[in-house]
């Protein structure tokens, strides 16, 4: 066998992730020199001859110290990896620290112990460096560490290092975003007062560095820290409020066990990305601040635990109770909290009615209470909650009808009261400025459609309720709105050509009402046909309910922050209902007209919105044809024309819908020869077409040849599609002609026998003619012979 296309092959391979097996020698790898990925975890390891590789992680191998010394032959690697590989000693680096081109050294969790070689300082290109849990001693200011200007991560966590308190020998390390050295031993040296480190830190952790000083100085320089873990150091001095101060991206603050006293202030703004406080077991004084819940709005661990507090807990925190199993009454008549400003107890099995302690909550900016058993008529006193931006209370047994008193909150921006036994009227006066969600459906409201929303509203559903008249002409107002669901009520009338001046307008879901009329045409100047949404227009993204309260954030009256869940909004496609919501429905558009009782042609407008994913035009008494301009809907997922009284042919240019998943035609008149199966029409099958007896070709079990004569059927289909061009046809025949002539005359100018032959033939034809036209054209002049 001829082994060169095998050898070349190895020479291509490239990457290699071999599974564990304890004993492996690395020679059997040698006909692979452009290997540049190789990971072998679990091996012992003898040789090692690969020029070319790049990454080599060796975790968990059985690594003899020596093996350090044959490394150095390996010039291109740039990140390596030996944790847990049975190391020890520092004697034998000096082939490591030949890789000068190494970027990233883990080699943690192995037995290496004493100082570090100073040759380490020639890896001027190294970015990470894991030297964590070992047995590594020294004094980091008089190590090649210093020298390392590049690095951007540093792990010596676990180890016996002298680590300066002042961290100078780190100033010049511009790069440098975390710093993990837990549990090794800080002493404090001669701090020159000129020099400013030239890091900004990320991440920091010293915890378990016994100290017994106050708060390293460069800290104060530092204002881009997210994890901060400066416990179990018994640090003194006070509670250093100016660490939150500085770094508005605080994420983590780990201060337990240590000697810190004073207070616990605020910073002067909000921490939006504050999770997690620890100042346990210190000795912090006073107060908890009252407006902890208003600056920390994320704070999801508090641990305060083993201090000298004194005081009450204060009113005004965010009570934050969410997706639990909580049940019984929401609060007993001893409730005191009078300066609540956001009550979330979403998603539980809370009962009974809204308690009417939250009366003395004049601080309330949310009312989360959405998905429990809450039964009971909304109160009236809710209304003199005047700083209520937020009433979230869907998916509940509440009854009877929405207090006319809610139309006092004139701060209120989102009213979800959907999926709940609601009846009555709307009040008349919902015209908050800032009210830009109204979600009211699958409740037992009724009556017409009232002029009582404000212009800024963006989302109104109204769907599943009773509501009868028209939709009315003053819908035009709402010119920000974007989401206009009003499906199964009893409208009737037409749909208003006032929704074409609605510019931000991309779901319209009118369906299973009794509309009548045609379809406006001018829907294109919406956002379905332009998608040209305002931008810097409100919008209704805010996120109300259970997580993430950063998400959605608005500020109430108060200065409090409230938290809100990604809106939902339901809109059927594909056949079935889903809730699009935060990115996905910001890039949703459709139109839903189904189920009425609409008639006339389908405007070839229509095709003209381009931006539509979704289009149900379905149950209706449509007729005419289907436009050819649905072609331009390039966006398209579903379109669904099923029972109408549609006539003529599919339009074959459907079949450049891409991106159509669903495609419905059913019961109605069309005829002739379904799209070809290319494309997503591959996938479409009888069930699109049914109810079209003259309709043919496949998937349909007609065929359009039932003669066995494709090619008549073929041409007759042609000359109905005006398959010929007459003006090229035209064309054609003229140019035809006058080639001929030109082709005689060259014929009869080139052979002198063929002229005589021409000319003599044509003067016996106009002989010929002459006397055809003397003998029984021209009347005789005289009468010859005898009467």
């Amino acid at each position: 066998m001829n082994a060169s296309p095998f050898n070349n092959l190895l020479q291509r391979f490239e990457d290699a992730k071999i599974p564990s097996s304890r004993d492996f020698a690395l020679s059997l790898w040698t006909p692979f020199p452009n290997l540049d990925i190789l990971e072998l975890r679990d091996y012992h390891l003898e040789l090692l001859n690969f020029t070319n590789l790049e990454v080599l992680i060796l975790d968990g191998s059985a690594l003899h110290i020596r093996f350090l010394q044959s490394i150095a032959v390996l010039t291109s690697v740039k990140h390596l990896s030996m944790r847990n590989c049975y190391l020890y000693g520092t004697s034998d680096f000096q082939g490591l620290c030949e890789l000068v081109h190494l970027q990233e050294l883990h080699i943690g969790y192995n037995n290496i112990g004493g100082t570090l070689p100073w040759c380490l300082a020639n890896m001027t290109s190294l970015r990470i460096l894991d030297i964590a849990s070992n047995q590594i001693t020294g004094n980091i200011s008089s190590s090649p560490l210093r020298y390392l200007t590049s690095l951007e991560e540093l792990r010596v966590s676990n180890n016996q290092f002298q680590i300066p308190i002042s961290f100078e020998p780190f100033f010049n390390h511009s790069k440098l975003k975390k710093f993990y050295g837990q549990k090794n031993r800080l002493f404090v040296e001669i701090e020159s007062h000129s020099l400013t480190p030239k890091f900004q830190l990320q991440n920091i952790s010293l915890s378990g560095c016994r100290y017994d000083g106050t708060f390293p100085r460069f800290l104060y320089y530092q204002h881009e820290l997210r994890y901060v873990d400066l416990s179990h150091m018994n640090l003194r001095g006070e509670f250093p409020n100016w660490l939150l101060e500085n770094n508005k991206e605080l994420e983590t603050l780990l201060l337990a066990n240590n000697s810190l006293s004073g207070f616990f202030q605020m910073p002067v703004n909000p921490l939006k990305q504050l999770t997690t406080i620890d100042v346990s077991k210190n000795f912090i004084q006073g107060h908890i601040p009252t407006g902890i819940g208003a600056f920390l709005p994320r704070l999801e661990h508090f641990n305060i635990s083993r201090n000298v507090l004194n005081g009450s807990i204060p009113c005004s925190f965010v009570l934050a109770l969410s997706n639990n199993s909580l049940q019984g009454h929401i609060f007993s008549r001893s409730f005191n909290l009078t300066n609540l400003v956001t009550l979330q107890l979403d998603a539980n099995q809370f009962t009974g009615g809204i308690p009417e302690n939250l009366l003395n909550c004049s601080l309330l900016g949310g009312l989360y209470l959405s998905d429990n058993h809450i039964s009971g008529k909304i109160p009236k006193w809710l209304g003199n909650l005047s700083n209520l931006v937020d009433i979230i209370m869907p998916n509940n047994h509440l009854e009877g009808p929405i207090p006319a008193n809610l139309c006092k909150l004139n701060f209120l921006t989102v009213l979800d009261l959907e999926v709940n036994n609601i009846s009555g009227s709307l009040p008349s006066c919902f015209s908050s400025w800032l009210l830009t969600q109204v979600h009211l459906s699958r409740n037992k409201i009724e009556g017409q459609l009232e002029d009582v929303f404000g212009d800024i509203l963006v989302t109104l559903d109204l769907s599943y309720n009773r509501f009868s008249g028209r939709i009315p002409n003053w819908i035009d107002k709402l010119s920000h709105l974007s989401y206009l669901i009003l499906a199964n009520n009893n409208l009737e009338g037409e749909v208003p050509v006032q929704l074409c001046l609605l510019k931000q307008l991309q779901l319209i879901d009118l369906s299973h009402n009794n509309l009548s009329g045609t379809i406006p045409s001018c829907l294109y100047k919406t956002a379905l046909g332009e998608g040209n949404y305002d931008s810097a227009a409100p919008t209704s993204e805010g996120n109300y309910g259970a997580s993430s309260p950063a998400a959605g954030e608005a500020v109430s009256p108060s200065g409090s922050s409230t938290m809100r869940k990604e809106e939902s909004v339901e809109f059927r496609t594909k056949n079935t209902s889903y809730y699009y919501q935060g990115r996905i429905l910001k890039i949703m558009f459709g139109l839903d007209l189904s189920c009425n009782k609409l008639t006339g042609e389908i405007p070839f407008q229509i095709g003209y919105l381009n931006m539509i994913r979704a289009l149900n035009l379905s149950h209706n008494n449509l007729m005419g044809t289907i436009p050819s301009t649905f072609s331009h809907l390039s966006q398209i997922e579903s379109l669904d024309l099923s029972y109408n009284m549609l006539q003529g042919k599919i339009p074959t240019q459907l079949v450049e819908l891409y991106a159509l998943a669903i495609f419905s035609v059913a019961h109605n008149n069309l005829s002739g020869k379904v799209p070809d199966r290319v494309g997503q029409f591959a996938t479409f099958t009888e069930n699109s077409y049914d109810g079209n007896s003259l309709l043919c070709g496949q998937p349909l079990s007609e065929s359009c040849y039932p003669n066995g004569s494709p090619n008549v059927s073929v041409s007759n289909e042609e000359d109905d599609d005006n398959f010929i061009d007459m003006g090229s046809f035209y064309i054609t025949f003229i140019i035809s002609y006058v080639i001929v002539i030109l082709g005689i005359f060259g014929v009869l100018y080139v052979n002198p026998y063929w002229r005589r032959r021409w000319f003599y033939l044509i003067e016996t034809y106009i002989a010929f003619c002459y006397y055809l036209l003397v003998d029984h054209l021209i009347p005789p002049r005289f009468c010859l012979g005898n009467k």
